[in-house]
């Protein structure tokens, strides 16, 4: 995710705008929704946390063609909640916003469930 989208339809100059922050859009509009535990990363993500670094696009892949954006979320759902519900709002809620942020059109918005996050005892006593 290191391509910027240029956005060169302004009078003063053109606005670039980097697949990371895309990616940040994405994560924020995704943890919105009741039911996500997390956004499910690769191996390289959790090396990369264990060192120190946050990474903000964690399970997110953006791809940029012709200002039209593809967005791929890997999330982790609470059990028993209605997973395709969940996925729905999560795909609604995260092209609103990069439409609304970015101005620029999303084509889609995939939505891979990599795991489920079961309540121990404790958290069902709060």
């Amino acid at each position: 995710m290191a391509e910027n989208t240029i956005i060169d339809s302004y009078k003063h100059g053109k606005v670039n705008i980097a697949d990371d922050v895309i990616g940040v859009i994405s994560t924020i509009a995704a943890s919105e929704i009741k039911g996500i535990k997390a956004l499910n990363g690769t191996f390289q993500d959790d090396v990369l946390e264990l060192i120190g670094k946050k990474n903000f696009n964690k399970g997110i892949q953006v791809e940029m063609n012709d200002n039209i954006i593809l967005v791929e979320l890997s999330v982790i759902v609470d059990y028993g909640t209605k997973i395709h519900e969940v996925a729905k709002e999560v795909q609604e809620n995260v092209k609103l916003a990069i439409e609304s942020m970015t101005g620029l059109e999303v084509a889609g918005v995939n939505v891979n469930i990599a795991g489920i996050n079961i309540k121990n005892e404790k958290d069902n006593m709060k």
